[in-house]
């Protein structure tokens, strides 16, 4: 539900996983090397970067580096439209795995209420979830401040928007049509296309696309599945409908892919 921990005290294994929960990773002092989703990223002195659900991640060099990870999941903290427009505000926790690393400028507030939520989860007194909880948000305010100062433009989505993405990531099967989410969401289609348009300059289907390319990639590098064992795991019931569709999207046929990773 909700982890807290010091860097330097932490023994990394330095293989790649994934879990569906939220990490927000804050480097205090040094650096810390790491890669997200094939894509490595260094993150000096008072700088931080997060993780979004399912990103597979691997820590490569944490040895001279301070701070704290922190994770938690997405019902431990979004308890209400609020919290999950918050949460993805500026692209922060993106769903469309656009990691970044983001300086902060007002480094004590977030280095202060991580310190505190490690531990209000050591002593467990009254009501340290809600106060966590409440911590959580300082420091995502805080984050969202300093990306504005960077120069970062404001973007904040719709909850709805946010819920169908969340949707999509939970599952990732291709056979799950557009009207199917509107109905699990107490919405319309043409609701959802409306918010994909405004926000992603999609349609909704081509968000679902998307982001199944995404896992489709992740499988691939990650996992080693077959051309077959991925097209079943995102749920297309023949192997050649899957691979004329990952290269109508990415130009290259699934093979072809997994060839060159491998180089």
């Amino acid at each position: 539900m909700i982890e807290a921990f010091k860097l330097e005290s932490y023994s990394f294994e330095k293989v790649s996983r994934r879990i569906k929960k939220y990490i927000l990773i804050w480097c205090s002092e040094g650096k810390i090397e790491i890669e997200i989703d094939s894509s490595l990223f260094i993150v000096s002195s008072r700088s931080l970067i997060t993780i979004t659900s399912g990103q597979f991640h691997k820590f490569l060099n944490t040895s001279d580096a301070k701070g704290f990870i922190l994770i938690f999941s997405y019902d431990f903290f979004c308890k209400d439209d609020k919290d999950i427009e918050l949460i993805f505000q500026n692209g922060l926790f993106c769903h469309f795995d656009i990691n970044e690393i983001i300086h902060i400028k007002n480094h004590s507030i977030v280095s202060e209420q991580l310190q505190l939520i490690e531990q209000e989860l050591t002593e467990e007194p009254f009501q340290f979830l809600t106060s966590i909880h409440a911590r959580i948000v300082l420091i995502l305010v805080a984050i969202n401040r300093s990306k504005i100062d960077n120069g970062d433009e404001i973007w904040k989505p719709d909850a709805l928007f946010l819920k169908f993405l969340d949707k999509i990531r939970g599952r990732f099967l291709h056979n799950i049509p557009v009207k199917e989410y509107a109905q699990s969401l107490s919405t319309t289609e043409q609701k959802l296309n409306d918010l994909s348009k405004e926000h992603a300059g999609k349609t909704a289907q081509q968000i679902i696309h998307g982001l199944m390319i995404s896992e489709a990639k992740r499988l691939f590098n990650y996992e080693n599945l077959s051309v077959k064992e991925a097209a079943y795991s995102l749920g297309f019931s023949d192997p050649f409908y899957f691979s004329n569709f990952f290269k109508k999207h990415t130009g290259v046929s699934p093979l072809d892919y997994k060839n060159r990773q491998s180089i």
